[in-house]
């Protein structure tokens, strides 16, 4: 006899109703850090805005200048400040693309809470499918696509993320600069 035998049922609990909360509870402390993150994002954003028309304004004034060594080292400079700018630039992208991801999981917990939570839909196997077809419609990446493709396969988390990681590094290319 095992231990599961020897369990049995509190008929005042439903395991369900707390599952749903526990998912509830996942949902929200992500969008919680999303929405105090931004804060602090906007801030840097902004000021990177400023830090690059400063920049341009210097680079402008120095090239109104005559032709010196001070000046050729000042545009040396200004130069070196633009492209550690545009990586920050890239490295916010990153940040873009987390959010993203996180709003996804938020919504698919959401989604996932509202589907359990109704036994008329818990157990019919065209509502899963269609809250599976929801969940993959919503992205907008095609890594989150094959990696979603993947787990829904039966592969195993570290194949669907190594299938994620390959989509990536053939799409690296295709960082944007704003």
């Amino acid at each position: 006899m095992s231990n599961y035998d020897q369990i049995v049922p509190d008929s005042d609990w439903d395991q369900v109703q707390e599952t749903v909360k526990l998912l509830t509870l996942s949902a929200v402390q992500v969008d919680v850090i999303l929405q105090e993150s931004d804060l602090s994002v906007n801030t840097l954003t902004e000021s990177f805005t400023d830090i690059v028309e400063s920049m341009h304004m210097i680079n402008n004034y120095l090239l109104s200048l005559e032709s010196s060594a001070p000046k050729t080292e000042a545009l040396a400079c200004c130069e070196e400040t633009k492209e550690k700018i545009q990586a920050a630039i890239i490295a916010f992208q990153f940040y873009d693309r987390m959010q993203q991801c996180l709003q996804h999981v938020t919504s698919n917990l959401r989604g996932l809470s509202k589907l359990v939570e109704s036994p008329s839909r818990l157990y019919n196997h065209s509502e899963w499918q269609a809250f599976q077809s929801q969940i993959r419609s919503g992205y907008t990446m095609e890594s989150e696509k094959i990696m979603f493709d993947a787990i829904l396969q039966g592969k195993s988390i570290d194949e669907a993320i190594a299938a994620k990681n390959a989509c990536q590094i053939n799409a690296s290319d295709n960082v944007e600069l704003f």
